[in-house]
């Protein structure tokens, strides 16, 4: 008998639960992170998979890092999303012509309250793809042989976070040069995290163009090619053309000196007092002989 009754109890226990599932209303979604490539379309599922209200309140709102604001409400969308989004079957919400500003969490929020339960609430995580623009790449123009050198390139704009190869006249470099046959006279890593292209010692194979590749799920850009060109350093020259430069400076130092020596640098001047013949004055005039020297004579003078 205690075994026969055990069925009845069990039901009377699960149907008071099965009762108020009833009578709550409740959210699913199809899918609760969804991914979605930048200026494309997506769907937020948002169904209601039970209530008894006929005609419950529907709200959507978008959960920013500082504030809240909302998508769907009082049966009107919002701001912007008035021109690029709509309901779809009541409560999933349609965006169209994504951006990169879109990526948040959506929650929808339905108010039944003809329900036991009378409010529910689904959280959507929206993820944006954004593909990489073109990186910016720097590269030193000119390296002597043995000395180092770093490639760098950098892309802000895509997302997921780009990864970075290197290529060199076309042809993709591995990650250490040790580790392929072909480049085992270089010396260079690439970090393809932070696209830097790292040599510790150039050598004059390593001269060409170069490119960087960044890249993720939705696409990849490039940089445009640009040249490093490897020269030796010609220590003999160097060294010759320093001893050039000292030999001229000693003997430009050694004409000087003698030029000094030779009092050509000093200034000719009489010593004692210079003579200096008086001034002549006005309505005077002066006639000139050998034995008397200057003869002043008036204008008036008569013969």
């Amino acid at each position: 008998m205690a075994l026969r009754r055990r069925p009845l109890l069990l039901l009377l226990l699960v149907f008071p639960m099965l009762r108020y599932q009833i009578l709550a209303v409740e959210l699913i979604s199809t899918n609760v992170n969804p991914v979605v490539q930048e200026f494309q379309r997506v769907e937020l599922s948002c169904i209601i998979a039970s209530t008894k209200t006929a005609d419950p309140r529907i709200e959507w709102k978008k959960i920013g890092n500082k504030e809240t604001s909302y998508v769907y409400f009082k049966n009107k969308l919002q701001g912007d999303w008035a021109h690029r989004a709509q309901l779809l079957s009541r409560t999933s919400l349609v965006i169209y012509n994504v951006t990169r500003a879109d990526k948040a969490v959506y929650r929808c929020e339905v108010a039944a309250h003809e329900d036991t339960r009378i409010g529910a609430e689904i959280s959507i995580n929206l993820t944006v793809h954004v593909k990489p623009v073109a990186p910016k790449c720097r590269v030193p123009q000119s390296v002597p042989v043995g000395k180092s050198a770093t490639l760098h390139c950098q892309e802000k704009e895509g997302f997921p976070e780009p990864t970075y190869n290197w290529y060199r006249n076309s042809e993709m470099l591995p990650l250490d040069s040790k580790s392929s046959s072909k480049f085992q006279n270089s010396s260079f890593k690439v970090d393809t995290k932070t696209g830097l292209l790292v040599f510790s010692e150039v050598q004059k194979g390593d001269s060409g163009r170069y490119s960087c590749r960044a890249m993720n799920a939705v696409g990849d850009a490039w940089c445009d090619d640009m040249e490093m060109e490897v020269y030796d350093l010609n220590i003999a020259a160097i060294v010759g053309g320093i001893l050039v430069v000292i030999g001229v400076l000693s003997l430009t130092t050694v004409g000087i000196c003698c030029a000094y020596r030779k009092g050509l640098f000093v200034n000719n001047k009489q010593n004692g007092n210079s003579y200096k013949t008086p001034a002549k004055p006005d309505g005077v005039n002066y006639i000139r002989t050998d034995e008397e020297g200057d003869f002043r004579h008036k204008s008036s003078f008569v013969i």
